[in-house]
C-alpha cells in the first residue's frame, strides 16, 4: 500500500470471476493509465487462468495487488474489499472486460474534481462494433409503473445529449464508476446484500440521495466487451440478476405499494 496519499491519485478496483479472456488486456491498460497509483484485483473463486495472469502482473508492477477469495461472495463484496485495501483519494471500479485508454481515468477524474459538490461519473460505453451500451445512461426503474405498462422497462435508457460533455442521469453502468473516496465512505460503499446486478443502481441512488451528481462523461468513450464472466454460468447470473432486482424493489419502492402490487412485481421479476 502506498505510504502517502496524493489527492489526485486513483485506485483502480477490478473484481474478477472466470475473466482469463480479458483480464490481461485490462490490466495492461490500467498499468499505463495516467494517475493510477494502485490497482487491486479481487478474484471471486475463478477456476480458469485468471489468477495466474493477475499474479504475473503483480510480480511486474508493485501497484498491482490481489485478493483471492476462496468462494464467490459477489461483486459488491469484492468492490468493497478492493476499496478497503487502497488509500488513494479517488476510486475507479473497473470491470475486467473494460478497456480504458491511457487518459480515460485522468480525464474522468478531472470532470469529477472540477466542482464544489461530489460527482460519481461513468463514461460512454461501446462494444467492439462501436454500438453504444444503453446501460451507460438509465432512469431509476419504477417497478409498479412497469407492472402496469410492461413496455416501460424498455424506456429506462436515456438518449445521449451530444451537446453536453457531462450528462446528468439517474444511473450509470457499474462497468466503470469513478468517485471520490469520501463519497464512497459516506454512503457506506456497495450494499453487500446484492450478489450480482442492481448494485450499481443502488449505489447511484444512494449517492444522489447524499447530494452527489451522477453523470456520464459523453466525451470519454471506452470499449466494453460485455458479459465475459457471465458466460461461464448463465443460469447462476440470471438467478442473481432477478434476486437483485427484487432486493432493489423491496429497498426503495415496496413500502409505498400495497400487497397486491408487491406480489405482482415479485411474479414479474
Amino acid at each position: 500500500m502506498t505510504s502517502s496519499v496524493d489527492a489526485s491519485g486513483i485506485a483502480a478496483v477490478v473484481v474478477t470471476h472466470e475473466s482469463a479472456s480479458s483480464i490481461d488486456d485490462c490490466l495492461m491498460r490500467l498499468r499505463v493509465a495516467h494517475s493510477v497509483h494502485e490497482i487491486r484485483v479481487v478474484d471471486n473463486a475463478s477456476t480458469d487462468d485468471t489468477m495466474e495472469i493477475v499474479q504475473r502482473h503483480a510480480l511486474q508492477d508493485a501497484r498491482v495487488r490481489f485478493i483471492a477469495n476462496p468462494d464467490n461472495p459477489g461483486f459488491a463484496v469484492g468492490c468493497n474489499q478492493g476499496a478497503r485495501d487502497t488509500q488513494a483519494c479517488w476510486l475507479a471500479f473497473v470491470n475486467p472486460d473494460l478497456m480504458v485508454e491511457a487518459d480515460t481515468l485522468a480525464r474522468l477524474r478531472a470532470h469529477a474534481a472540477d466542482a464544489a459538490t461530489d460527482r460519481m461519473l461513468g463514461v460512454d460505453l461501446v462494444d467492439e462494433d462501436g454500438v453504444r451500451d444503453a446501460a451507460a445512461r438509465r432512469r431509476d426503474p419504477v417497478f409498479a409503473a412497469m407492472l402496469r405498462s410492461p413496455g416501460a422497462a424498455s424506456r429506462l435508457g436515456v438518449a445521449v445529449d451530444e451537446a453536453t460533455p457531462l450528462q446528468p442521469v439517474d444511473i450509470i453502468s457499474g462497468a466503470l464508476m469513478l468517485m471520490p473516496r469520501v463519497l464512497f465512505d459516506r454512503i457506506g460503499g456497495f450494499d453487500e446484500g446484492y450478489r450480482l446486478h442492481a448494485e450499481d443502481m443502488d449505489l447511484c441512488r444512494r449517492a444522489r440521495a447524499a447530494g452527489a451528481l451522477v453523470a456520464v462523461a459523453n466525451d470519454i468513450r471506452v470499449l466494453h466487451i460485455r458479459g465475459v464472466s457471465s458466460r461461464a454460468r448463465p443460469v447462476f447470473v440470471e438467478w442473481h440478476k432477478h434476486r437483485g432486482l427484487w432486493r432493489y424493489f423491496r429497498k426503495f419502492e415496496a413500502a409505498r405499494q400495497g400487497p397486491v402490487t408487491q406480489l405482482g412485481v415479485f411474479a414479474a421479476i
